[in-house]
């Protein structure tokens, strides 16, 4: 059974570095099979595993919006776009990557929406383990395109507001019933000094912290030269850090 974990968090949190670095304990553990959808419009998570797409799932939307009323009647039409969706499914050495690309433009797309829905619980349906790199709106999930998820982990920096947040994240996957099984908040960015008062404010929100990964310098440093995570040394304090949270979250899976 597909484990889908899906990530998010504000603007400027490091939800998209998370996420690449979730990836590449996945993919070293040799957990399964591994799908990565960039569900963010700014499509940042392939530059940051350091690997390049050429099409979105944006593209074949908007080809199948443009042709779908010039289509026999008879034709299938699910199957054709999903043929088009598995022709934008990047394989990578370890894990495929899925990116989404941007929202919907002008005209309707509820039909292929429609479709499209149908498609990606099928697609995903064929990989152990799937992680998404949403938008900090939850815009794609808020369009229920990817359903059905086993963890929500949400990402903050070292702020009260940033916690806060965190807590509006909660409130709206709630309201959108998206079928979040377990909320898990990271601290991300954290300092010694500041770490404790931190998991204070989260307990008092009753947001389980899942991990809390420190301040890296390297990551930093990585980020201004556009550097992919995946040239990263093992030792980093962060890195380490999203490892055991990826243990915690594979400890809960088996159960």
């Amino acid at each position: 059974m597909t484990y889908t974990i899906a990530i998010t968090g504000k603007g400027g949190t490091g939800k998209t570095a998370i996420a690449a670095m979730l990836i590449r304990h996945l993919v070293e553990s040799e957990v399964g099979v591994v799908l990565a959808v960039d569900a963010d419009p700014d499509a940042n998570l392939a530059d940051v595993l350091g690997v390049r797409v050429e099409r979105t799932v944006g593209d074949m939307r908007e080809l199948m919006l443009e042709s779908v009323n010039d289509l026999p009647p008879d034709i299938n039409k699910e199957s054709m776009f999903q043929a088009k969706i598995y022709e934008v499914i990047e394989e990578f050495k370890g894990y495929d990557l899925l990116v989404m690309g941007r929202p919907d433009g002008p005209g309707c797309y509820c039909y292929v929406n429609n479709l499209l829905r149908g498609i990606m619980d099928k697609v995903m349906r064929n990989y152990d383990v799937v992680v998404i790199d949403t938008a900090a709106g939850l815009e794609h999930l808020s369009r229920r395109l990817i359903r059905n998820i086993d963890v929500l982990l949400v990402i903050t920096d070292a702020s009260r507001r940033g916690i806060r947040t965190a807590e509006r994240i909660r409130e709206l996957a709630s309201s959108l019933n998206l079928n979040v099984k377990k909320l898990y908040l990271v601290l991300n960015k954290v300092r010694d000094e500041s770490r404790t008062e931190l998991e204070k404010v989260a307990r008092e929100l009753s947001l389980e912290v899942v991990g809390s990964v420190p301040y890296d310098e390297h990551i930093a440093m990585l980020d201004l030269l556009d550097e992919p995570v995946g040239s990263m040394e093992n030792g980093s304090a962060a890195l380490e850090q999203v490892r055991e949270i990826a243990k915690r979250l594979l400890a809960t899976k088996a159960t």
